[in-house]
Order: C-alpha cells, then structure tokens, then sequence
C-alpha cells in the first residue's frame, strides 16, 4: 500500500507543475473601437488591436516579455514598403481587450471548455497591469475594453497583419 501511495504522490506532484501562457492576437490595424452598452470605450487610429487571454499562472514577468516583444514588433512599413518599423517609429497607438475565449480548449465535444482560463482575482489585476505596462512602453496611454463586459470590438486590419504570441512558447 505505501508503494501506491508514493506514486500517486508523484503524479500529484508532477500534475500540479504549473505552466504560464499568456497569450495574445496582434492585429496591425487602421483604426479600432470597442462599444459598450452603445458607447464607444476607446477607439484608436493606425496601430495595434491586441487581444489578451491569461492563465491562473500567468505571472507579471510573462506579461513583461509580451509587452517588450509587442512595442518592438517591426510590422509598420518603412519607405520601401517592407515591414521594418515599430509602433514607436510610427507613432502608432494600442487598443487592450481581455479575451478568455484565447483559452477555449475544443478538445472534447463541440462546446468549448475555458477552463484554463484565469478567474477575476488573477486576470483582473494582471491585465491592468499589461495594460500599464504596454502604455509605459508606449510612451502614451493604451486604449482598453472594460475586463468581463459585453464589448462590441470594430477594427480595419491593414495588410492584413495579425500575429499570435503567448508565453509558453516564446517564439
């Protein structure tokens, strides 16, 4: 019996080994709003519309890398047309709405489980500080959804251009 119990200590342990992946959809876009009840929240012009799904282990670290990887992004086009400049060299500004959707496994059935994704009392207060965090990076204040309502999100992407990133695999 004391064998059983060991292994079964092991696979607990081994299960509860937690894995960040922050994740985010970048999308180089004209122009972006999200509405709410009717009334546009923010609205940006030429940038980035970024959504943001985090996970109970995502950590501020993770959000750092992401917003360091986000405010370097070489997408903008330079004088020859070609894909060389960042938001910075452009001017551009950012549009920030929560997305738990990023989370949705499809593993079983046909109704998505978001189990994976962080509740409030985590993904409340890391995604404001993304949001603080890209804004520093930014130089100016980021656009933001408002985290759990019903948002009504309206972009133009140019190119179009959209890039998927998270934490897990930092490619």
């Amino acid at each position: 019996m004391r064998i059983f119990a060991d292994i079964t200590h092991k696979q607990e342990t081994k299960n509860e080994k937690k894995t960040s992946n922050m994740r985010v959809v970048i999308q180089r876009v004209s122009h972006a709003s999200v509405t709410i009840d009717g009334v546009c929240k923010s609205a940006i012009k030429e940038g980035f519309m970024i959504l943001v799904g985090i996970e109970g282990a995502d950590t501020q670290e993770d959000a750092d890398w992401l917003c360091k990887k986000i405010i370097g992004l070489r997408v903008f086009d330079d004088e020859n047309g070609v894909m060389n400049k960042s938001i910075l060299e452009v001017g551009g500004e950012i549009l920030v709405v929560s997305q738990f959707t990023l989370h949705a496994s499809t593993k079983k059935g046909n109704r998505p489980s978001y189990i994976r994704a962080a509740g409030h009392d985590v993904a409340v207060p890391l995604y404001n500080y993304f949001c603080r965090t890209l804004s520093a990076g930014l130089g100016k204040e980021v656009g933001t959804g408002e985290f759990g309502a019903d948002m009504k999100v309206e972009l133009l992407n140019n190119g179009p251009v959209t890039i998927c990133m998270d934490t897990k695999n930092k490619e």
